[in-house]
């Protein structure tokens, strides 16, 4: 099974830079691109604090995708 996220297409939404998201959440803008373009899987504390910034819920974000 694969983890998909909706975490660009949240942010673009909210018109925020992935530079402007990665100093608010204090990580690096690398980190952010990676996870976006679905090479890795955020911690479980990055996730919470993606919910959090974004006010939206660990389901808005995050999907379970059956291979």
């Amino acid at each position: 099974m694969k983890v998909r996220n909706r975490i660009k297409e949240i942010r673009l939404t909210k018109g925020i830079s992935q530079i402007q998201m990665a100093e608010d959440l204090q990580i690096t803008r690398q980190t952010i691109n990676a996870v976006e373009n679905h090479k890795y899987n955020p911690s479980l504390e990055l996730a919470l604090k993606l919910m959090k910034y974004f006010n939206v819920t660990i389901d808005e974000i995050f999907t379970l995708e059956e291979e």
